[in-house]
């Protein structure tokens, strides 16, 4: 039995890889952490270190089997971001500044209507870029005409 696609996708994501969350419901209730990975597909997160379950690994011909501790995927609902001033989980919401840049504001009742920044570890991508046409001449893909203007 492999996983399941969610019936509703969340189309605007407010809990990002590299927030600090805390885990509001389950075995790690109360416990906090960093998003290690989003998965879109299902709403879910994983947080380091938590919602630890044992995986049996079958021996194959690269790999040796075994039992081995993994962490599992949280529902998104689940988790929290933590508050950076207030240090408690809250919601998160967007607000533009006067500049007119968008950026996560805390919100809630305990929150302190902060700015949540975003984490550094965005700009590191997690698979690199795919490299389309490096090593073709512009006039093989533009085509003589738009090189030459007429």
């Amino acid at each position: 039995m492999g996983w399941k696609a969610a019936e509703k996708l969340i189309r605007h994501w407010k809990i990002l890889r590299g927030d600090n969350v805390m885990i509001i419901r389950g075995k790690d209730k109360g416990e906090t952490g960093v998003i290690k990975r989003v998965i879109r597909t299902q709403n879910r997160v994983i947080v380091e270190g938590k919602n630890l379950v044992k995986k049996h690994i079958k021996q194959g011909q690269g790999h040796e089997g075994g039992i081995f501790t993994v962490e599992a995927p949280l529902h998104v609902s689940n988790v929290q971001v933590i508050d950076p001033v207030t240090g408690k989980p809250c919601k998160v919401g967007y607000r533009y500044l006067e500049d007119g840049s968008k950026v996560r504001v805390s919100r809630g009742l305990e929150a302190s209507g902060s700015i949540i920044p975003r984490p550094e570890i965005l700009k590191i991508r997690t698979s690199p870029r795919p490299t389309v046409g490096t090593d073709l001449k512009p006039s093989t893909t533009l085509g003589t005409r738009a090189l030459t203007g007429s």
